[in-house]
């Protein structure tokens, strides 16, 4: 065993997390918690592992269940196509696997949803395949322990860091590899802030450290400007229930609800255009002023309260509140409005 994986796994040993996914090796639970990690982080996640798989503690269950509903339980993470994907792999492995998850990361890429990452992952942790999950968290360790300025963007430079860790898989298992790569990563070799070098199993070897440049590796990618919209937000009554609309099957927030709302700072502009699309306002009043912000553009909204007096009811829905907190899944970018009328 390479001298540099045993110290990972002793240091493992010890400082594990206990985290919900990892009471066994199914990849079910595997699956569900890597697609839920993405672009959230593990204390946001646990809650939602919970309840997602209290719902839906399998594949099959999964597979069987409407793609709303799914959503409906994915609500508050964000990203929402994760969970359109989640929905047709399952039913992918129920229809071409008999419910059973295929056990190399070739098979695994086939599926809807399933990237390198969660490949690799599901591949070393359930069946012992050694594969690397490389991410973000993974590199910054090799990128730090190599003194290395390159992104994880370099097509070569991943290839480099991949073959750096199977070397530490040669007489070890891939998945406590993968894992301790992983918590080492969360906890020690921080991405913010100064990493707790001194807790680290690698503090003599690490090339980065011994400079005291730790935070100069990796390189840092150049952040871009955030475009601003400006949505102007109806929460419209109509018959004492409140007006929804759906978004479109592709782009961003597929296929959610949202309350109506109007691209612009102009009430009166967004009043015409919603006439246009079927509902005749007959008074508005000012909630206040929310902003969502999402990876590459953010949201500065303007809520009313609306009343409407005519609606086409075909391009709408009606839904009381107790059925936007249990049957549609509204993003969190309408948190506001959400409590606005709760």
């Amino acid at each position: 065993m390479e001298p540099l994986s045993s110290n990972l796994i002793q240091w493992y040993s010890a400082n594990s997390r206990d985290l919900p996914w990892r009471i066994n090796k199914d990849p079910y639970r595997v699956w569900i918690s890597e697609i839920m990690l993405q672009q959230t982080r593990v204390e946001a996640v646990k809650g939602y592992f919970a309840r997602f798989l209290s719902r839906f503690p399998d594949v099959a269950s999964l597979a069987m269940s409407s793609e709303d509903e799914v959503i409906k339980y994915w609500e508050g993470l964000g990203y929402y196509s994760r969970a359109r994907n989640l929905h047709k792999c399952a039913k992918a492995i129920v229809s071409e696997y008999g419910g059973v998850f295929p056990a190399s990361k070739e098979e695994l890429l086939k599926l809807p949803g399933i990237g390198e990452y969660t490949a690799s992952a599901i591949a070393s942790i359930c069946y012992g395949d050694k594969q690397v999950a490389v991410d973000g968290n993974l590199y910054r360790v090799f990128a730090r322990l190599n003194a290395r300025e390159k992104t994880l963007l370099d097509t070569k430079e991943r290839e480099t860091c991949m073959r750096y860790f199977q070397n530490w898989m040669e007489n070890a298992d891939p998945g406590i590899i993968n894992q301790a790569l992983m918590d080492l990563g969360e906890l020690v070799c921080l991405p913010g802030g100064v990493p707790h070098c001194l807790q680290c199993p690698f503090v003599n070897e690490c090339k980065a450290h011994k400079v005291g440049k730790e935070l100069f590796y990796p390189a840092k990618k150049p952040k871009k400007e955030k475009k601003s919209e400006p949505l102007i937000v109806f929460l419209m009554q109509f018959d004492g229930k409140y007006v929804l609309s759906k978004r479109p099957d592709s782009g961003l927030l597929a296929s959610l609800y949202e309350f109506p709302n109007v691209e612009g700072t102009s009430l009166e502009g967004a009043k015409k255009a919603l006439e246009e699309r079927g509902i005749k306002i007959k008074q508005t009043k000012f909630v206040g002023n929310a902003i969502h912000i999402f990876t590459h553009k953010k949201w500065d909204m303007a809520y009313y309260r609306a009343q409407v007096s005519e609606i086409d009811s075909d391009s709408f829905v009606l839904a009381s509140k107790e059925e936007l907190r249990s049957k549609y899944a509204i993003p969190s970018a309408f948190a506001f409005g959400l409590k606005a009328i709760s």
